[in-house]
């Protein structure tokens, strides 16, 4: 398999566990909870996790996000640029790769919890400042934040837990050159223990 192939497909399920996710939790919020005020959405939980893997390629996911919400939740066509544009907006927490290295992140606690909290924040201010592009108004931030809390504390946790899964939280060119290296090192104890092993 190409590294082409492996990150197509890797994207792709990716994207089909986040739709899916999007789906399920608003289905469920409508039926169970219909007058409560906040919402809870795994969409930036899981466009950190591709933007560590990926990098720039998790704006599909941003933009598919958006449109799944708003599929389900029949929302206006204003709405569908707010949330797929605006969801655009968390690949902000890019910018963060130019002073820390993709390893340092996944590695300390507080910047992991600063990369998750950036792209919550760009996604938030993106919102916003499309929905203004709409007629919204200037408070509408603080409704879009207050509302949206629940999706910040779920991203931060699933996060801090994707970092201890090997290879998850990881990018993916090194995950591949360290896996490698490791398989290539193990063959070359087993061949040696074969070729220079003990006589009975």
């Amino acid at each position: 398999m190409s590294l082409k192939q492996y990150r197509n497909i890797d994207l792709a399920i990716m994207l089909a566990m986040l739709v899916t996710a999007e789906v399920v939790i608003n289905i469920a919020a409508r039926v169970w909870f219909p007058l409560e005020a906040y919402v809870l959405s795994p969409m930036i939980a899981i466009v950190c996790i591709v933007m560590m893997r990926w990098g720039p390629f998790a704006a599909v996911h941003a933009v598919g996000g958006g449109l799944a919400l708003c599929i389900v939740s029949g929302a206006e066509a204003g709405q569908y640029a707010v949330y797929c544009i605006g969801n655009c907006f968390a690949l902000a927490a890019l910018l963060l790769f130019k002073k820390w290295d993709k390893k340092t992140i996944r590695e300390k606690i507080p910047l992991t919890i600063l990369f998750t909290v950036t792209a919550f924040c760009g996604a938030q201010i993106g919102r916003w400042l499309v929905g203004m592009c709409f007629g919204g108004d200037v408070t509408d931030i603080v409704r879009l934040v207050t509302t949206d809390s629940l999706s910040l504390i779920f991203a931060v946790i699933t996060t801090l837990i994707a970092r201890r899964i090997d290879g998850l939280f990881e990018d993916q060119i090194a995950y591949l050159l360290r896996t490698q290296a490791e398989r290539n090192k193990e063959q070359l104890e087993d061949y040696g223990d074969t070729e220079y092993g003990d006589e009975p």
